[in-house]
């Protein structure tokens, strides 16, 4: 059997949109968000010591998720985004049940590290054709 290479297939429009933004470090970011939102919503049973930790853990989790977002719709905005995701995960494991155990907190971190490191693609240039005429060979070594 013939090995034959097969022919480059275009690029669907969700693999472009998603190359074209910190998607991984936005989707990471909104996780870290539900997960320190979601957490002070628990029944009792599962929180140990509710207190006044729910209010700010919800909040930190909304703006997480917003900071997410806003990575995958204005890119950017990405250093910006990814330096105050950080900052409020580490905020978060302070005030928040520990972060959401400590996932929220890691997931947090996680995705401020890949928007503030994510660079766009640069452009293709169509590379100029080459020329058609065959290369002249090279100069035969001299005779002594």
């Amino acid at each position: 059997m013939l090995l034959t290479r097969r022919p480059a297939r275009p690029r669907s429009a969700w693999w472009r949109w998603r190359k074209g933004r910190p998607f991984w470090g936005g989707l990471a970011t909104i996780l870290a968000g539900a997960e320190i939102c979601v957490l002070p919503l628990a029944p009792l049973k599962i929180m140990l010591q509710q207190g006044i930790a729910g209010i700010p853990s919800v909040l930190l989790g909304l703006v997480l998720i917003v900071l997410g977002l806003a990575a995958w719709i204005a890119p950017q905005y990405r250093g910006l985004a990814g330096v105050l995701t950080v900052l409020l995960a580490a905020a978060a494991l302070v005030m928040s049940n520990l972060g959401g155990f400590l996932i929220g907190t890691l997931l947090g971190i996680l995705g401020g590290a890949l928007m503030f490191a994510w660079q766009p693609l640069p452009a293709a240039e169509d590379p100029a054709p080459a020329p058609s005429a065959p290369l002249d060979p090279p100069p035969a070594p001299p005779h002594r």
